[in-house]
């Protein structure tokens, strides 16, 4: 029994401290010799010889290829499905970082919270405080979508001259060579004010040729665009959604041909002939700035029938620039999306020439420009739509608490009702997550790295906390959010929604497909070394992989049980507390996870790749680990403030819950039941324990929104506050520190007319009569009627003549009430 004990024990503690071949060999040679020796157990020969032989199977590299891992490599080969070009050209690209320690189901905290914490050089904040903020008072967001349905020709101007179109763009060339982080706070900052000026600030930035112009364009195209760029002289957008393929973007119909032709420089006006070059036709819907653009990037599949660049008939995806003023390219029609006013339409050609000096890094890179996208534009989905994303976040936390407070029903404030306390609870929560995972992320990009499954776990759940963060502060300003008008803040972001949700990889897709598809086999760390050497042939690199990978899922079912029997209570952490508690849950359920991976891959295979709802549910599981382990960064990163613990804990409980959810889902539908069986008892062997945010929780959230204090400025830092009582958002501040004030005041009032004090009817006619009666001072009465006339313009929303053409705030002030 005694020996039983032991064994047990040692097999627990080799596996979960993940030891290697030789380790687990001198282990139970211990235990043998142990039996033999001071237990005085007859150890049989046979027993020694088995040992050795599994011993010798397992430590010499040619006996174990040959008779173990050799056959395996042989059948993996044959199951593997195989890759497309552009599914290995995205597997490759980019960079893995904190993602892949996730997978690893053995975090390293101390290495979270040694990452350098984001900053802003003092050139970057003096933009911030300068130029951003000039910006943001142009900005009038009602005008731009309701009247103008575009930027006014001074905002376009400032735009340019200040060079928020080169914000990426190296000094060298003019640019402000700003670091990822500052480019997102600008953005963000923008995004506060108004959506339109924001994105198109933000697609050259991002989506643009800049980002490929400077990481593959040759020198001339260098020194010529990219100056232009940083001084406005260039408007950019990048052409790469067709109306036939719009997520599956790897199958655009858009076509050229190598051949030799003829064309005249739109810009000089030269002519040149028997040129070297493609005959190019596309379609494109969706493309922003499209229908203002004076350069075009566009993508499209090459091929070389004539065989003018080599024997490659079929060169692949290729990358042009091509100016907007060129013979053939139709170009200047726009859409309306979802009541936005940046500029978006389509451009089409038919048989255009271009030169072979067009293409984006010159005849070296024709058939190079699906590795080119999603190496380069990673980047920008870890910045544009996640800063959008936390500038929503931002003003529905500062706006809504603000309301919530200074609105009343019942004789309450709004906001102290359970239901709106609720639905704040959530805005505030999903704001920090939001703003917790990109800063992260941000710093990930300024350190050197390319984290392109980070950058699709912060484009998907970045822009569904939006989704979610919008609605609610919708539902809470209830009527004030439904009538259109220059006081409502917060219809058009809403509108807007789902054009977040659509671009840079629909979020279906991007959930279902794209953050598990690369995470399984970027993050993991044996899965891309055991499909590469399959690819090359490799048996001794598989060896090597496949048996780290055994080693890999056994101390993961091990951890996994042993964390899950104890609650994780016996797991090292970082920090003591119940912040502590956070990181112990983490590693319990980043073992889990990796458990669950692997499970997955070893009872599915390939047809794993088609299962999409088992394949959501596992990047949900990766994407949660990431939310939470930012959360946690973030609140170390602004100094453990205690006033921020309830929406530290909000945010974690809440990934952590959501979370355990989707390994409750992904256990429930996995096809082999014997196999959800025991993972179900090895993960979860007391049930499902982690429990949503509680309510108590939920309610400091929300109380740290309607007052004024150092959370709520946390949460709302950045964002673009106007200093003028006449601006609907502007006014927010001042009538919530009024409505405060005179809270005593108003209280008395009221107790004054439920014992029947007064004779008027009106709130504003026994306001009189009490400074009248001396039952309140001319400085009570002063404070009060200016708190209810903030209040009032507040609350008020909007009205129009009968063509919907005029609005009169006069009118307001000539109401009776």
């Amino acid at each position: 029994m005694l020996s039983a004990i032991i064994l047990l024990a040692l097999i627990g503690v080799l596996a979960y401290f993940r030891a290697p071949v030789i380790v687990w060999t001198l282990g139970f040679a211990a235990w043998l010799l142990g039996l033999q020796f001071g237990l005085g157990v007859v150890v049989p020969v046979a027993v020694w010889g088995l040992f050795g032989a599994a011993a010798a199977l397992l430590n010499l590299p040619p006996l174990r290829r040959a008779l173990f891992t050799g056959p395996v490599f042989g059948v993996f080969k044959k199951i593997t499905p195989p890759m497309s070009q552009t599914e290995q050209e995205a597997i490759n690209a980019g960079t893995v970082w904190w993602d892949r320690d996730l997978f690893s189901g053995k975090p390293d905290w101390d290495k979270l919270l040694s990452f350098p914490d984001p900053k802003l050089t003092p050139e970057e904040q003096t933009f911030l405080d300068g130029p951003t903020e000039e910006l943001c008072k142009l900005v009038d967001d009602w005008k731009i979508t309701h009247e103008e349905k575009d930027l006014p020709g001074e905002v376009w101007n400032f735009i340019k001259d200040h060079g928020f179109l080169g914000m990426i763009v190296k000094k060298r060339y003019g640019g402000l060579e700003f670091s990822n982080y500052a480019h997102a706070k600008v953005v963000t900052k923008i995004a506060t004010r108004g959506g339109s000026a924001a994105v198109t600030v933000m697609v050259p930035n991002s989506l643009g040729p800049g980002e490929l112009l400077q990481h593959y364009g040759t020198e001339a195209q260098k020194d010529y665009y990219l100056p232009r760029l940083a001084r406005g002289l260039e408007i950019p957008c990048f052409a790469l959604t067709s109306p036939s393929a719009g997520s599956d973007a790897g199958a655009i119909p858009d076509y050229g041909y190598v051949c030799r032709g003829s064309y005249t420089h739109p810009r000089t006006g030269e002519q040149f002939d028997n040129v070297l070059g493609i005959r190019v036709s596309w379609e494109k819907r969706w493309i922003t700035l499209a229908p203002v653009a004076t350069i075009l990037g566009l993508a499209f599949k090459l091929y070389d029938p004539e065989h003018l660049l080599g024997d490659k008939e079929d060169i692949g995806i290729t990358c042009a620039l091509v100016p907007s003023g060129h013979g053939g390219v139709e170009i200047g029609r726009r859409h309306f999306p979802g009541g936005s006013a940046f500029m978006n339409g389509p451009t089409w050609g038919r048989d255009v020439f271009i030169p072979m000096e067009w293409v984006i890094g010159g005849q070296e890179y024709v058939g190079q420009g699906w590795r080119m996208l999603v190496e380069c534009l990673s980047v920008g989905r870890c910045i544009s739509l996640p800063a959008m994303s936390v500038a929503s976040g931002k003003v529905a936390s500062f706006v809504t608490g603000a309301y919530a407070r200074i609105r009343d029903q019942f004789g309450l404030p709004i906001g102290k009702f359970e239901g709106v306390d609720e639905a704040m609870a959530r805005i505030g929560g999903f704001t920090y997550q939001m703003e917790a995972s990109q800063d992260l992320a941000l710093t990930g990009l300024d350190l050197g790295e390319k984290p392109s499954v980070l950058s699709a776990v912060l484009k998907y759940h970045n822009t569904e906390r939006m989704r979610k963060t919008l609605n609610d502060a919708m539902d809470i300003h209830g009527g004030k959010a439904v009538v259109l008008g220059p006081r409502n803040y917060l219809a058009r972001a809403y509108q807007a929604i789902p054009i977040a949700i659509t671009v840079e990889g629909a979020n279906i897709l991007t959930r279902s497909m794209i953050i598990y598809g690369q995470g399984a086999i970027r993050c993991h760390p044996y899965v891309l070394r055991e499909m590469k050497s399959a690819m090359a042939n490799d048996g001794r690199e598989f060896d090597d992989a496949i048996t780290g990978h055994i080693n890999f899922v056994i101390s993961n079912f091990v951890r996994s049980l042993w964390m899950g029997l104890t609650g994780a209570r016996l797991v090292g952490a970082p920090k003591g507390g119940a912040i502590g508690r956070y990181y112990k849950q983490l590693t319990r359920f980043s073992s889990a996870f990796a458990l669950l991976s692997d499970m997955a891959m070893f009872s599915l295979g390939g047809s794993l790749k088609f299962r999409e709802k088992l394949s959501a549910r596992l990047g949900d599981m990766l994407s949660n680990l990431y939310i939470a382990s930012a959360c946690l960064k973030r609140f170390e990163r602004e100094g453990a403030n205690k006033q921020d613990l309830p929406v530290l804990q909000w945010a974690v409980e809440s990934a952590l819950y959501d979370l355990q959810q989707a390994m409750d889902g992904f256990l429930a539908n996995l096809p082999s039941r014997p196999l959800a069986f025991l993972l179900r008892r090895v993960i979860f062997p007391w049930g499902l324990t982690l429990k949503p945010p509680s309510d108590l929780i939920g309610t400091k959230v929300a109380r740290a929104l309607m007052e004024p204090g150092g959370t709520r400025d946390r949460l709302t830092h950045g964002m673009f506050v106007p200093n003028d009582e006449r601006d609907p958002v502007g006014v927010l501040q001042p009538a919530l520190k009024a409505i405060l004030e005179t809270e005593p005041v108003e209280q008395k009032l009221r107790k004054l007319t439920r014992d029947g004090k007064f004779k008027s009817l009106t709130n504003r006619e026994r306001l009189a009569e009490a400074l009248a009666a001396g039952q309140i001072s001319q400085t009570e009465f002063d404070a009060v009627a200016r708190a209810r006339k903030l209040k009032r313009d507040v609350i008020m929303v909007d009205d129009f003549d009968k063509s919907l053409t005029h609005h009169d705030d006069a009118l307001l002030e000539r109401l009776v009430f």
